[in-house]
């Protein structure tokens, strides 16, 4: 396996299942002490066990300020500094209804994990990139960043901000070596589906030209190689990961 990131420090949020815990392993894998943090301490020590020895654990709220910044203030601390920022926690709409419907807490609660997270997570990460020369950020977006889909009123637009954000960030921060892009898998198998009837599966293959639903590792391979030194001149981008859904 590849050591792209030996003698580094990630940091890879909603680590406890899914893309994040698929991410948590990879840079583990390449070499990377990796911290994987998560709300659910079961999951999360799972993940964090099956990683290996370079992955640690660390309960920590995404949408809670003070939470995040004793984590990384604690990642610093104990590691010596982070050069590598997964943003992958997210959540979905609580409920699928049209926008007039939605309740404002459905809404709160989106956009405090989706967006409210990805930034305080950067502001508490970026400093120590500044003081140490440099540093990558990958964050995870999604098709929804492009394209609407009914009843999803929170999620796309959180989802929207996301890409935005991360083209903002990549501005500011281009001549500080420090890069920032943003991933856009399509329908990925993860756990967020374990819940889907066969019917609902059925369709969501059915939309893809691979006619299959994306794998967490696939995602996974495409997030080390933005974050690593392979990609050096790779800055405030948007990479799709659909399986080509987005091509027709």
């Amino acid at each position: 396996m590849n050591r792209r990131f030996e003698g580094k420090v990630a940091i890879v949020t909603g680590a406890g299942a899914g893309i994040g815990r698929a991410c948590m392993a990879r840079l583990a894998s390449e070499g990377a002490i990796v911290v994987g943090t998560d709300v659910n301490q079961a999951k999360l020590d799972d993940a964090v066990a099956a990683a290996g020895a370079n992955a640690h654990g660390m309960i920590c709220d995404v949408a809670d300020q003070a939470a995040i910044d004793a984590m990384v203030a604690d990642v610093v601390a104990r590691f010596g500094g982070v050069h590598v920022l997964i943003n992958n926690a997210g959540i979905g709409n609580p409920r699928r209804l049209r926008l007039h419907e939605q309740p404002p807490e459905d809404w709160d609660k989106v956009m405090g994990v989706n967006v409210r997270g990805v930034y305080l997570m950067q502001r508490a990460v970026i400093p120590h990139m500044l003081r140490q020369g440099g540093g990558s950020i990958v964050n995870m977006a999604s098709t929804g960043s492009f394209r609407a889909t009914a009843l999803s009123s929170p999620y796309i637009t959180s989802k929207g901000a996301v890409l935005m954000m991360t083209r903002a960030a990549a501005a500011d921060y281009a001549r500080d070596n420090i890069r920032i892009n943003a991933v856009c898998p399509g329908t990925t198998n993860t756990d967020i589906l374990a819940n889907s009837s066969a019917e609902m599966i059925e369709m969501l293959v059915a939309r893809s030209p691979q006619a299959r639903l994306g794998e967490p590792e696939e995602v996974a391979a495409l997030v080390a190689f933005l974050a690593s030194d392979e990609a050096p001149h790779i800055h405030g981008g948007a990479y799709l990961i659909d399986g080509g859904r987005s091509a027709v």
